[in-house]
């Protein structure tokens, strides 16, 4: 057996693995790349996707799912396994992804347009000419979508646009035909054969990451492989706390957080709280980007329990985002994947709606909250501020002292939100400078992924432990490496693969 990582291999993003034996290729996962640093390797698919047979996909996070358009385009003819919600999940977050890419594109080309007209238009006939008129009313379509990270990281940093990549990685047209060869009908803690002639299964279990997230333990025949996925951060709302594995020859972890242990989530909720009623007191509003997939849910979950508790100052919550939106709608339609006893409360109240809730979708809406000065928290897209309408939220709040914006997920390197963490006193936002004078706090008790002990607990449970070989991915290298001691001095047999490398598993 044969295992490559062409993601997530000592960095955080991409996640994508494939799994060759008896020449059958699996794949888990296929993510795009997030961060400045890492946006260049999403052109490049490195690997020849007519060849995969299938694709497992652990969860709709972006990072997991955002490169499976580029399969169908490349050739793959294989059918995609998930659980319901993940395929719900994803298909609003892939066509969310190619719409962002057209909204990119415009913006972009009218910027090159201004700086180098000629060699732009120069370029397009170069290409008229080499098309017949079908073609050009394709790439005339294709050319509307643009790599979001590339087009936003760029901006957001003030870098020189002239060398933004304009290769197009999908089109919503793209989406649609990847929806066809999803099969979400994997079920957790029920094996399935994928592959009747090679003696393929799959059996997912529950990782406690977002609604419908699973870890994957794939057999070949008497071979086994377990791959985590990401592994959720234990006793949040909402979902169930993680499975555990049972024994495999080699599992594939996830490192995001394996240098360090989160607060606890009631700490979290307290801190949160403070932030709110301090920023009210001092006449400012609180800016929290935020994920749409669980991270949004989870806040919301918290600022109802703020409000039956009596405790949430009057105020206006503004959920700006048509995504996130739509994400909590599909929550709402899955009861089945959530804890048992939030279910119960779930059956007798939403507890995503709050009466001084006010969801946005449009854009004029969205415009008309920077109009509020005080008493606001605004609950936005990208939670790594990569794109989104957080940035046009942050254009008009970040300058202001008596404001505060909170991050409550984890932030890429080369991210906007990195930077502002790590403590940039200015930031550059749609072409203007802006100082960055609101206090900036990290909550990672919201986190959806676990921490350095929850991880070892969840390797803990093989049985196997002395013949298991763990192979550490998902996170940033400098984390691997902190969490490859810890556990060594376990027992645990670490591996840190690099990039495409073949790691050969038994026969």
């Amino acid at each position: 057996m044969k295992i490559q990582s062409f993601g997530a291999a000592k960095t955080v993003t991409g996640s994508c693995h494939i799994v060759q034996k008896n020449g059958v290729k699996v794949m888990i996962d296929c993510g795009l790349f997030q961060g400045k640093d890492e946006e260049n390797k999403n052109s490049e698919l490195g690997f020849n996707p007519a060849e995969i047979d299938y694709v497992i996909l652990t969860h709709a996070h972006l990072d997991h799912c955002g490169r499976i358009p580029m399969l169908i385009k490349g050739g793959f003819k294989g059918k995609i396994y998930c659980t319901k919600p993940t395929f719900q999940l994803a298909r609003l977050i892939m066509l969310d992804t190619a719409k962002i890419m057209l909204e990119d594109y415009k913006h972009n080309l009218k910027r090159r347009l201004r700086y180098n007209p000629k060699k732009i238009i120069k370029e397009n006939l170069s290409n008229s000419n080499k098309s017949n008129s079908a073609h050009i009313k394709n790439e005339t379509h294709q050319n509307k979508h643009h790599n979001i990270h590339n087009t936003h990281n760029t901006n957001e940093s003030g870098k020189n646009e002239s060398n933004t990549n304009t290769e197009l990685l999908y089109n919503e047209i793209d989406v649609f035909e990847s929806l066809d060869h999803f099969n979400p009908i994997l079920a957790y803690n029920t094996p399935f054969v994928i592959d009747e002639k090679h003696n393929i299964a799959v059996e997912i279990q529950d990782a406690g990451h977002i609604l419908g997230s699973s870890f994957i333990k794939l057999m070949f025949g008497d071979s086994s492989i377990i791959f985590s996925g990401d592994l959720g951060n234990k006793n949040k709302p909402i979902v169930n706390n993680f499975s555990y594995p049972d024994e495999a020859d080699a599992v594939y972890i996830e490192t995001t957080y394996g240098d360090r242990l989160h607060k606890s989530f009631d700490d979290s909720k307290t801190e949160l709280f403070n932030i709110i009623e301090t920023t009210f007191k001092n006449g400012g509003n609180v800016l929290i980007p935020s994920y749409a997939m669980e991270r949004t849910q989870d806040i919301l979950y918290i600022l109802k329990g703020f409000y039956k508790n009596g405790k949430l100052p009057k105020c206006k919550i503004f959920l700006d985002s048509p995504l996130a939106i739509n994400i909590t709608d599909i929550f709402l339609r899955n009861p089945e994947y959530f804890r048992e006893d939030e279910l119960q409360l779930f059956q007798k109240d939403n507890p995503f709606e709050i009466p001084y809730l006010i969801e946005t979708r449009e854009v004029e809406e969205s415009k008309e909250i920077n109009k509020f000065t005080e008493g606001a928290i605004i609950i936005a897209g990208s939670g790594m501020l990569t794109g989104g309408r957080m940035l046009h939220h942050l254009k008009h709040n970040l300058w202001r002292k008596e404001n505060s914006i909170i991050f409550i997920g984890y932030q890429a390197r080369g991210t906007l939100g990195r930077r502002i963490v790590e403590g940039d006193k200015t930031i550059k936002v749609f072409g203007e400078h802006i100082d960055v004078n609101a206090s900036v706090h990290t909550i990672n008790g919201f986190s959806s992924h676990a921490d350095q002990n929850e991880l070892i607990e969840w390797l803990s449970a093989l049985k196997n432990r002395a013949e298991t070989k763990i192979y550490l991915i998902h996170g940033d290298e400098d984390k691997m490496t902190i969490f490859k001691e810890k556990i060594t001095h376990l027992g645990f047999n670490a591996y840190i693969p690099s990039y495409a490398e073949d790691i050969e598993l038994g026969n």
